[in-house]
């Protein structure tokens, strides 16, 4: 039942190719729905123009789905928020759009949301939550940083990738290898069925808490050439242990550099999120590194990892009770 202190907010997410909506009634995400674009399977990745395209198809029936599946009303809405940056410009400009067309019809707030801030925030959904202050290893397609989260919105950047992201590696890792877009969770999928000792990949040795991954990506691929050259059935016979292989690299150079974050800071509440903590070895990795050191570990629910609409939501729903809005002029970014 609605009364007058409910605050309803309506969340867009469109930063890549996922069109997400969701619904945060007082500070609980009460519907998260997600819209993907299959077109991009047939070119092997995710083509910029057809996403924002998509994006205009897809925001008006998923609002409406949303919409009735919570019995909401387009009255009820007491602020928008959307993506606001970094992402693929286009899709940010269909969802900002958007989003200004919605506040502005119903008089209502607009909230801008910064996408990684988002993926931090994804840990205030359900219980149990972090306290501040926290180290978050944010892991995703286009990102890869150590934050130290010492409130909602005051964050410091201890360090992130100075090249390609491990999301990226994974992609790049699963096309050498023959795999489908998307293929960073075909690699998790294959991985798990494989040996992660049975082939060494290198892991990174740059000093300091900063990732690179475009040495190792360099590395695989040399090495998948010249064993294809020599056994041309290499990949088919060794899929799961090459799988398991560059994922454990991958993977273990995260792990690296957050255990020397956390001992340069002294944190033990210890969180991971982004579209890569879904997978199932890097989870599983992380609890068993957080057990091993007396960390307290948090890792969003599955839905809330991958780009979705619940996480923009409850970043939105702390900007409101501060009162941070933006104006109608305000212009999305591709990055910062």
């Amino acid at each position: 039942m609605l009364n007058q202190k409910d605050i309803i907010i309506l969340a867009i997410e469109s930063s890549c190719d996922d069109t997400a909506v969701a619904i945060c009634k007082n500070g609980k995400i009460i519907c998260n729905k997600v819209a993907s674009q299959a077109i991009h399977e047939q070119y092997g990745g995710v083509v910029p123009e057809l996403a924002s395209r998509a994006h205009q198809s897809n925001l008006v029936p998923l609002v409406d789905v949303v919409l009735k599946q919570t019995g909401i009303e387009l009255p009820m809405i007491s602020a928008v928020a959307y993506t606001a940056g970094p992402g693929l410009i286009g899709s940010l400009m269909v969802g900002s759009s958007f989003a200004k067309a919605m506040a502005m019809s119903l008089d209502v707030p607009l909230i801008g949301i910064d996408h990684m801030q988002a993926h931090i925030l994804a840990h205030f959904i359900d219980d149990p939550k972090p306290t501040f202050p926290f180290i978050n290893l944010t892991v995703s397609g286009g990102h890869t940083q150590l934050v130290l989260m010492k409130s909602e919105f005051d964050a410091e950047v201890l360090g992130e990738t100075i090249d390609d992201a491990a999301g990226e590696a994974f992609d790049k890792a699963a096309k050498i290898l023959g795999l489908p877009y998307p293929g960073g969770p075909l690699i998790d999928v294959h991985g798990s069925k494989g040996n992660p000792n049975a082939f060494d990949f290198p892991i990174s040795q740059l000093p300091g808490l900063n990732y690179s991954f475009s040495g190792l990506k360099t590395s695989f691929l040399y090495f998948i050439n010249k064993q294809k050259t020599q056994y041309p059935s290499f990949v088919d016979e060794h899929l799961s242990d090459i799988a398991a292989s560059v994922q454990h690299a991958i993977v273990e150079q995260l792990l690296i550099k957050l255990k020397l974050a956390c001992k340069q800071v002294g944190i033990t509440q210890v969180a991971l999120s982004g579209g890569v903590s879904a997978n199932s070895y890097l989870r599983k990795r992380f609890a068993d590194m957080g057990i091993q050191l007396g960390w307290t570990t948090y890792i969003p629910d599955f839905q809330y990892c991958t780009d979705n609409a619940g996480m923009i939501a409850i970043a939105a729903w702390f900007k409101y009770l501060k009162g941070q809005f933006e104006p109608l002029t305000a212009s999305p970014y591709a990055r910062k």
